[in-house]
């Protein structure tokens, strides 16, 4: 095939069209971004912003990897699998750290318990909420609903045969 006969889109219709501008952007932004939601997830109850936004801007800076280098390249990078474990790990943490008190003889969640019956503060209930819980599961959701929402549109759409027996 010669390149005349290629579409506009590369490849035999690939979605992905190579830009050295927006590659290069994104090796020198995305560092940052991916520093400042940390940040974010692991300032987040002393300082505005918290777990929510900082899973959600580590989520965003792989989409935006994603972008710029392709989505095979980025999924092969990061695999479903690793997506699908820090979700289902940031559902386990929530769980462990809430079921915990109710083995205690507490409710789910009851922060106090750890500090009467463990000698743990308050806080570090809190924190590993944050930390291990929330973030990983937004940002394993944002990346996991991208590359599945990016699968769907990366097949050919079926097509129509119109039969002539009419």
């Amino acid at each position: 095939m010669s390149n005349a006969d290629e579409s506009p889109l590369g490849d035999a219709g690939s979605t992905y069209i190579e830009s050295q501008i927006i590659m290069v952007t994104v090796r020198i932004i995305a560092p940052f971004a991916f520093t400042y939601g940390l940040f974010l997830v692991f300032h987040g109850s002393g300082s505005p912003g918290g777990s929510f936004q900082g899973g959600a801007i580590v989520g965003a800076t792989v989409l935006m990897i994603a972008f710029a280098f392709g989505i095979e390249p980025t999924r092969d990078w990061i695999r479903n699998r690793t997506v699908v474990g820090l979700a289902a790990g940031g559902v386990t943490a929530f769980a462990m750290v809430g079921l915990v008190p109710m083995l205690l003889g507490g409710n789910f969640l009851e922060y106090e318990r750890y500090k009467t019956d463990l000698g743990i503060e308050v806080k570090y209930g809190l924190e590993a909420i944050e930390i291990a819980g929330v973030a990983p599961i937004v940002a394993g959701v944002i990346v996991g609903l991208f590359f599945l929402l990016a699968a769907g549109a990366m097949q050919e759409p079926p097509s129509e045969e119109v039969s002539n027996d009419e």
